[in-house]
């Protein structure tokens, strides 16, 4: 009998990740392919599954999406400022090519849903995953269920208290300085005049970034009272950030609220680059 396989899609703003897995959520093959047009980026995806004998799909995608299935929309990529992929049929498009189950979610919940299936959230009840990187997302699980209500949260736009010694007035399109216009990549590359990961670790705008990521953590910890915060994303593979925004998010609490202790509360992914790719896999499994 011919294996059957579970697919991944992490549909990203700059790349779409691909890949393929067994029901131990082991990664067999991963590929990626730029994010150009639906008609070309969606013709790769089609084409690398296609050799497989695939049983289910997990999609996580960029945003803002419609996840809710009794839509007449649902599946659709909605009103992304990518003006290609404004309401755009994903999961009608690869349902026309593979007549398996389906599973579609932001890419940061599917991020969350590796880590709370096989990294720091294994075993509990409750976690939020944020990406900080070339923008900020979050997804937020509660008893294996996602945090959502008409649509998905969109948490990487919350509004930040400025840093007083930061006078950059933000990159967010949207609303200046939310918290994607302030600690997000190219908010650190428009203020430095390079990438974060060519900034020295005791470049003073560290301590600027850590504060901003604090209070992710801090709105998070009174909304939501998670049992563990997990930041991924480019920014944060920076190593120094994390006794940073440790640090910060004491000064922002002030005592007010006792969380599990930080080193367990306040973490990178425990699956480092894999927490999309594996959410991905364990929701395609879910469907079945």
């Amino acid at each position: 009998m011919t294996e059957k396989f579970l697919g991944s899609i992490e549909a990203g703003g700059t790349k779409f990740v691909c890949g393929i897995g067994n029901d131990q959520l082991e990664i067999i093959e991963r590929v990626s392919f730029p994010t150009t047009t639906p008609e070309e980026t969606v013709a790769l995806v089609i084409g690398f599954f296609k050799k497989y004998n695939i049983k289910a799909i997990g999609i996580g995608s960029f945003g803002p999406i419609d996840i809710h299935k009794d839509s007449v929309t649902y599946g659709h990529i909605t009103t992304t400022p990518k003006l290609a992929w404004q309401d755009y049929d994903f999961v009608g498009a690869m349902k026309k090519e593979f007549d398996v189950p389906i599973a579609f979610t932001t890419d940061v919940n599917a991020a969350a849903y590796g880590e709370y299936v096989a990294g720091n959230g294994a075993g509990l009840s409750s976690c939020v995953y944020y990406t900080i990187g070339t923008g900020v997302g979050a997804g937020a699980i509660q008893d294996g269920r996602f945090v959502e209500g008409f649509s998905h949260p969109e948490m990487g736009h919350m509004i930040v208290k400025r840093h007083e010694a930061d006078q950059f007035s933000g990159s967010c399109p949207f609303h200046n300085d939310c918290l994607e216009g302030m600690a997000a990549g190219p908010a650190i590359e428009k203020r430095a005049g390079k990438k974060g990961q060519e900034l020295a670790e005791d470049d003073p705008f560290w301590d600027i970034e850590a504060y901003y990521v604090a209070q992710a953590a801090y709105n998070t910890t009174l909304m939501l009272a998670p049992e563990v915060i997990i930041f991924g994303g480019g920014v944060m593979k920076q190593r120094h950030m994390l006794p940073k925004v440790h640090r910060e998010f004491e000064k922002l609490v002030n005592g007010y609220v006792t969380t599990p202790p930080l080193e367990k509360y306040i973490v990178t992914p425990k699956l480092e680059d894999d927490p999309g790719t594996i959410g991905c896999l364990a929701l395609a499994k879910k469907e079945l």
